[in-house]
């Protein structure tokens, strides 16, 4: 029985084959961390902005309440007690207060949704780099195999050219190279 003799390009064709399987393992793994990421910050950015319309609202109907009582103090009759005007007065202010602290909250409500928004954005150009990676990767091992299969060399550098855009994917996933 004649034993066939291996072929050396089959020993790189192997070695290949695995390090496009690994990175493709951990770009699914790092993709998947990235895409969770970017879902949770979407929803606390969710939640700030209702947070944000709250807060709104709220100091809307303060500024309508303020409004209100400054137009019921200018249409007081002349000679009205100093206390009821004084009351009028010291709710407005009390109004103008509120409504102040609102605006204040709502701007800072505002930031922190934006700064979750802009966390979602960064995680989501990780998890698309990482996608892309997964695709050439996994298409540059199925080439891989079917060159190791058919024992043909011009697949198997196919699948190395495919394996190398893969690669750069996957480095442009940490790095956001691109």
């Amino acid at each position: 029985m004649a034993e066939d003799k291996k072929e050396t390009w089959t020993n790189y064709l192997a070695l290949t084959t695995v390090i496009f399987a690994v990175c493709a393992t951990l770009s699914t793994f790092k993709g998947g961390g990235f895409s969770t990421r970017s879902v949770m910050s979407q929803s606390q950015a969710s939640d700030q902005w209702a947070f944000f319309q709250a807060k709104s609202i709220k100091s809307y109907m303060y500024q309508m309440q303020k409004e209100n009582l400054e137009l019921k103090l200018k249409d007081l009759p002349r000679g009205t007690a100093k206390e009821t005007v004084n009351s009028y007065q010291g709710k407005i202010a009390d109004y103008t207060k509120k409504i102040d602290k609102y605006e204040q909250e709502k701007t800072e409500i505002q930031d922190k949704a934006k700064k979750l928004e802009s966390v979602r954005d960064e995680a989501q150009k990780h998890s698309q780099a990482f996608g892309m990676a997964i695709i050439f990767l996994q298409i540059a091992i199925l080439l891989s195999s079917i060159a190791g299969l058919l024992k043909k060399k011009p697949v198997w550098y196919a699948g190395l050219a495919t394996g190398i855009v893969g690669l750069f994917f996957f480095a442009n996933g940490f790095l956001l190279i691109v």
